[in-house]
Parts: structure tokens; sequence; C-alpha cells
């Protein structure tokens, strides 16, 4: 018996409890929320430039940290999907958070920093901090 033909036994035992157990995940499909942020990252001389995809996130409820070289993007993320059909109305509602944290190679400015959302898309210009120095140690 191979593993397809015991899960197959499993959800002819509960056809309706795997219904049930499915349904959610459904549900979350056609209201089409992101799984995690996906973002684009560049730099140049001066500065990482980052392109962090939000869909239905506001501006408020976006929270944005740096600390040295590591940059914290979260959002809370709630959308709605209703239908109605003649007399019958149906309402989905999502409510979750999506977070994606990120290693710079080097330290950023984050009093110079600047965020920017447009059309579901965060744009991050973080300058690398002047200064910063590393070295290479000696080993005696």
């Amino acid at each position: 018996m191979n593993a397809f033909n015991r899960l197959e036994r499993i959800d002819n035992l509960f056809p309706e409890m795997m219904r049930r157990w499915a349904r959610p995940l459904q549900m979350l499909d056609e209201v089409d929320v992101p799984s995690d942020i996906r973002v684009d990252i560049s730099e140049n001389d001066k500065e990482y430039l980052v392109s962090a995809e939000i869909p239905g996130a506001k501006k408020e409820d976006i929270r944005v940290s740096i600390d040295g070289n590591y940059v914290s993007i979260a959002a809370e993320i709630k959308k709605e999907l209703e239908e109605k059909h003649g007399r019958t109305l149906t309402k989905e509602t999502y409510h979750g958070s999506v977070s994606r944290g990120f290693t710079l190679g080097s330290d950023v400015d984050e009093k110079t920093a600047v965020a920017k959302l447009e059309d579901g898309v965060l744009r991050l210009t973080l300058p690398k901090r002047q200064g910063s120095s590393s070295r290479v140690l000696k080993i005696d």
C-alpha cells in the first residue's frame, strides 16, 4: 500500500472532517491575501533601494524598523470579500500579519532613510551609514 492509498482511506473514513478542514484554505485563496512580503533589493555606492510588495496594506498598518544593518518590515493585512447572490449575502473577512527581515552588507543611516507606499509597493531608500568601518583582525 503506497502513501496515496493510505491518505485516500483516511479521507474515506472522515470525508466531512477533511472537507471542513480544507474550507478555510479555500476561502483564503478567494480573498487573495499575501503569505509573505516579496522584496527586491539593489544597492549603489551610497544607498540600498528596497521594493517590497504588500498588497492590501495601508501605510498606517506597516512598520519598518532598522537596527544597524538589519531591516524588518511588518504589516497588518485586513481584507474583505463580499458577494451578493439575490437575497443571499456572503462576506469573508481576513485579518492577519506578514513580516520579512533581512541583513544588508553595511549599516543603514536610519535618520535619513525614507519609506513610501504606492499601489501596494513599499519603497525604501536606505542610505549607507558614513564612517562605519570594518576591519580584518590580525591573527596572532
